[in-house]
């Protein structure tokens, strides 16, 4: 899309490279890469224009179709913050809402309820009762979830497992989309986001980031070498603190 070579998105990475095909497929995946490789772009950009498509095939239900999925408020934030340009530029309406969502926001999503929502495992329990949220919850067709591993083992896992079959009786299948830094076990990790029953594909991509280094080799002046004498050491050693100095 052009949109993403306008918000700087040059070069996919290896895990946007893998991710691709099989979540523009339908398939439920689980994404494992590093921190910082791109995991949420490998997810919503394939999601996005899966959601572009049925729109412009006049299949678009109304109410919420993704559902962004984190463990942390912060990360919820962040996340909201990278892909609302990206939303607004492909007329995605994306929105965020956790507990500290304020009141009058949460009436606005009420009636007019985004195409995107990052929320948490707490509150997607805690909307899922709402008469209107659940209409709205009723269109959803890609869930992501974030930092996996964060929940695995911990309560909020318990209370994702149940949070998403209760989504599922209220909106029916949909695809589920994994995000985690490395496991011990992804197949387990699969097999937990995916549910019972349900055929999964799990990704694996390292992650390189080219390094620019650039090497300096100082000539010594006569300061340098003055001072070289003045405190016994190397003349090149104090060129290069000088060169330090200067540029810090």
């Amino acid at each position: 899309m052009r949109e993403l070579e306008n918000l700087g998105f040059q070069r996919p990475t290896a895990i946007q490279l893998l991710a691709q095909k099989p979540i523009l497929d339908g398939e439920n995946v689980l994404l494992v890469a590093p921190t910082g490789s791109g995991k949420t772009e490998a997810a919503v950009f394939p999601v996005f224009e899966s959601l572009l498509r049925v729109r412009g095939s006049g299949g678009e239900k109304p109410g919420i179709k993704i559902l962004y999925i984190t463990p942390l408020r912060a990360l919820n934030r962040d996340i909201f913050r990278r892909l609302k340009e990206l939303g607004r530029r492909l007329g995605v309406k994306v929105e965020v809402r956790h507990g500290d969502t304020p009141v009058a926001t949460r009436r606005i999503q009420a009636l007019k309820p985004p195409d995107m929502l990052i929320t948490t495992p707490e509150t997607l329990q805690a909307i899922l009762p709402g008469k209107r949220m659940r209409r709205h919850l009723k269109a959803v067709r890609w869930v992501i979830v974030d930092e996996l591993h964060e929940v695995l083992c911990d309560k909020r896992g318990a209370q994702l497992a149940l949070g998403l079959e209760r989504l599922r009786m209220a909106a029916g299948e949909f695809q589920r989309i994994g995000l985690s830094a490395t496991l011990g076990s992804p197949e387990e990790a699969g097999r937990f986001l995916a549910g019972a029953g349900r055929s999964f594909k799990v990704l694996e991509a390292e992650s390189f980031r080219d390094v620019e280094a650039q090497v300096e080799s100082p000539h010594p002046t006569r300061e340098d070498l003055k001072r070289a004498e003045e405190y016994s050491l190397p003349p090149g050693a104090v060129a290069r603190i000088r060169r330090l100095v200067e540029t810090s």
